[in-house]
């Protein structure tokens, strides 16, 4: 029985909805689909099914459009480059109680809702936690009840559909929209016009921006419904078209390329999410994207507040704007030209508006990942934005100097950097335009306050706040482990899918034989089923009694899957070593995507593989210990992984990842964490208590320290026989026979010039998994320790995280 969805509200009985749903889906199939029963194939009925369900999601969004219009209220518009959404079949019937009366509909039919829903593909419309926390906030803002817009871009193709070829990551266009999508309305009513390039010239007192070229941005609106429906919210995407489709006098001419070339340009803008930005055409479209959204979404929220409130000066009470990241930071300079140059106000009204109304989530501590963009770049593409840049730089540098600021300071605060070629610093743009500045952890927000917004905090005192992050139940529980859910409503009552406090009816129970053999169950069914996924993807066969070692997210240095490739090496030289010890049996299971311009990264995707190549054929390893690499990470194979495993993986350089949400997500499907003191698992660590968690490593601090003393790990290797014959092994070609260099320079970079510093932790982390194995070989106290996980993660839910926000920052109700 599918037990983790609510009662539905129809009054009638089941047998009548579900006869009514079947209806609807033949009508569905056949006038929408065109398609008759007995020749439908899986993905028919999908599109049928969907257009069913979204039916009721449209009949709820306009009961809620129609509760706003009689309520003024503030909205919520949260602006984000990434809306990491995954499928929404599940999603919607989950949330508006449809899911058991539409399979059983379905099974009326012959038809098996579960495998059609797997022919739904996942929206590629971000790459990692910044997409997958903006998506979460939708829903959880549905499912509290705040009013809010979404506002990002609808890409075509997405970030990349990642193969890998021989070990080797390549990148493929994601062909997400290469079916209808069920659940977008275009809406033609809404398109605004985006200009770029020109030149600014003064009239008067007024400066009037004569831009060279204009895309028209067209809105592609998804719903986004909340849990029991309580709301309907607006995901709005914007599409790139240009002007005209093409130049007929050109193509009239023979020209029949060039005549589409303008055409082109523009819908470029919306093909891809972060194109390569190697090239100055790569770096110029990434520019033009952002301000791209930003300007439609702007006009949109513009447009909105003179229709429902009469007048612009309105917009603080009107709405509260949230730039996800620096991505959106160009929303300051462009509301800035909004409300100067189209509605003419005077700049300090303007300024005044602007700072009442944008505040802005930082995600990111690393220098190299805080964006800035070259003057003469945007100088040449948004003229009139570097001359309200200039404006509101010169402004914020009087500020500084006003409280004593030397000229280091002053240098530090300025958005724009004189020493690195003259580039706009676009954080300290979102900061200085922002009511309210937050991290996503709390040692994250301390270590703001410390760092990167030190200088800018002191000139602009009492803007940063802290906002953990946290992931919705609905998608990361009771969707994607129902097995896990039957079990905590059966020992903790229905009230648990409302009430997540409720998990802490678990602690008590935590050492019962009976709940642990429970929890035990469900992990090994979800362990086999992901199994036969791994085989079926991989080739690689596992076996589900083992440790199930999970390490999924995007591929970058400082998270380190460099230093779990290590100990997998390690392991496997022990084994050789003895191999008639008694063993833990291990798969170590890596998921995620390198930034295909990401060299280093790409080489630590080739080396796992190259590792697991070995290790998974050397018949004295068994199943001891086996490496599998699961390509195209997305969130529907995150959905597959997080209920089955054993151990979280986060692991990354402590002071920088801000916060993490997959340690979120399996910690509360009841995965042991085996992690440093960085991000969230700090918050975790005090949560779940130390005794179910792994903590070690290095401390934010001592990193910094450890980096003043310089980077040279050869002490480390020195002082670690271990190590030293891991690193031996990889760099003389144990792994990669056919070129036995292709990893030295890799190596020598972790132990001469590694600032992520996986050698310095190297033997922490062995000792942690040392740990981890001794805990494991005491089932008792392993499924103990699980129970209690997920029994404090209640405080992760994003609809806690959404509700501060609503109540400190946003000023809604929810």
């Amino acid at each position: 029985m599918d037990t983790h969805l609510l009662e539905p509200t129809d009054a009638r009985s089941a047998t009548e909805r579900r006869a009514t749903y079947r209806e609807r889906i033949l009508e569905r199939l056949a006038y929408d689909v065109g398609v008759a029963p007995h020749r439908a194939t899986p993905r028919d009925w999908f599109m049928a099914t969907a257009l069913v369900a979204r039916d009721r999601v449209i009949d709820r969004l306009r009961a809620v459009a129609a509760e706003d219009a009689r309520a003024q209220g503030k909205e919520v518009c949260y602006l984000s480059l990434e809306f990491l959404i995954g499928r929404l079949l599940s999603d919607t019937l989950g949330n508006l109680g449809m899911r058991e009366d539409m399979r059983a509909a379905l099974d009326g039919l012959g038809v098996d809702l579960s495998a059609i829903a797997e022919t739904e593909p996942d929206a590629a419309l971000g790459n990692g936690g910044l997409g997958r926390l903006a998506a979460c906030f939708m829903e959880s803002m549905a499912s509290t009840g705040i009013r809010a817009f979404g506002y990002g871009i609808r890409y075509e193709h997405g970030l990349f559909r990642q193969l890998v070829v021989d070990g080797s990551q390549q990148e493929a266009p994601e062909d997400w929209l290469s079916s209808a999508n069920p659940w977008e309305f275009e809406r033609h009513d809404l398109a605004f016009d985006v200009c770029f390039g020109g030149q600014v010239e003064a009239e008067g007192d007024r400066q009037v921006w004569r831009p060279s070229e204009t895309v028209r941005a067209v809105a592609y609106d998804t719903p986004i419904v909340g849990w029991r429906g309580r709301r309907v919210n607006i995901l709005r995407l914007w599409s790139a078209r240009a002007i005209d489709p093409l130049r007929l006098a050109d193509f009239n001419s023979g020209d029949h390329i060039g005549a589409f070339a303008d055409r082109l340009r523009a819908e470029a803008i919306s093909q891809v999410l972060y194109p390569g930005d190697d090239s100055a055409a790569g770096r110029e479209l990434r520019l033009r994207q952002e301000y791209f959204f930003v300007s439609a979404s702007m006009q949109d929220l513009l447009r909105r507040v003179k229709r429902r409130w009469g007048r612009v000066q309105a917009l603080p009470q009107a709405a509260a704007v949230q730039m996800n990241d620096t991505h959106p930071a160009l929303a300051v300079p462009e509301l800035m030209r909004l409300l100067v140059d189209v509605e003419k106000l005077s700049w300090d009204e303007a300024w005044s508006l602007t700072t009442r109304t944008l505040s802005y989530t930082n995600h990111t501590l690393l220098p190299e990942a805080l964006e800035t963009w070259a003057v003469p770049l945007m100088s040449r593409l948004l003229p009139r934005h570097m001359a309200i840049i200039y404006e509101i730089n010169a402004q914020l540098l009087r500020e500084a100097a006003a409280k004593g600021g030397d000229n280091q300071l002053l240098a530090r605060v300025s958005m724009i950097d004189e020493h690195d070629r003259r580039r706009v610093r676009m954080a300290n743009l979102a900061f200085a335009g922002s009511y309210r500045v937050n991290g996503v952890s709390a040692l994250h927000t301390e270590l703001m306050r410390r760092t990167i917004f030190a200088d800018l905090d002191h000139v602009r005192p009492g803007r940063i706040v802290n906002k953990t992050n946290g992931v919705t139940f609905r998608r990361w529980l009771q969707n994607a482990n129902p097995g896990l859910t039957a079990v905590l409503r059966e020992v903790l009552g229905a009230a648990i899918l409302d009430d997540p406090d409720r998990l802490v009816g678990l602690v008590p129970q935590a050492g019962h034989k009976e709940l642990q053999a429970r929890f035990r169950a469900q992990r090994q069914e979800a362990k086999v089923a992901l199994a036969k996924l791994i085989a079926q993807r991989t080739g690689v066969s596992v076996d589900p009694a083992a440790l199930f070692d999970v390490h999924i997210k995007r591929v970058h240095e400082y998270k380190r899957q460099t230093l779990n490739i290590l100990h997998a090496v390690a392991a496997y030289q022990a084994i050789l070593a003895q191999p008639d010890a008694d063993w833990v049996p291990r798969v170590k299971i890596f998921a995620g995507k390198a930034a295909a311009g990401y060299r280093k990264a790409k080489q630590m995707i080739r080396l796992a593989h190259d590792v697991g190549a070995r290790i998974n054929r050397d018949p004295l390893v068994r199943d001891r210990l086996k490496i599998v690499w699961l390509p195209n990470y997305n969130v529907s194979l995150a959905e597959a992984i997080i209920p089955a495993a054993d151990l979280s993986e986060q692991i990354s350089t402590a002071g920088m990842e801000a916060s993490g949400t997959g340690n979120m997500k399996l910690a509360l499907n009841g995965a042991l964490t085996i992690g440093t003191l960085d991000g969230a698992n700090v918050e975790i660590s005090e949560r779940v208590g130390l005794d179910n968690i792994f903590i070690w490593g290095m401390t934010a601090d001592q990193v910094l320290a450890r980096k003043a003393r310089g980077l040279d790990a050869t002490n480390d290797v020195a002082h670690s026989v271990v190590l030293g014959d891991v690193l031996e092994a990889v760099a003389s070609g144990v792994f990669s026979p056919e070129e036995p260099s292709r990893y030295r320079t890799f190596v020598d970079q972790l132990i001469y010039d590694d600032p992520f510093m996986v050698l310095a932790d190297f033997e922490a982390y062995l000792a942690a998994q040392e740990a981890v194995e001794r805990r494991w070989r005491d089932p008792e106290g392993w499924w103990r320790s699980a129970i209690l996980n997920t029994a404090h993660m209640a405080w992760f839910s994003s609809d806690r995280t959404v509700r501060e926000y609503a109540s400190e920052v946003w000023h809604v109700p929810s």
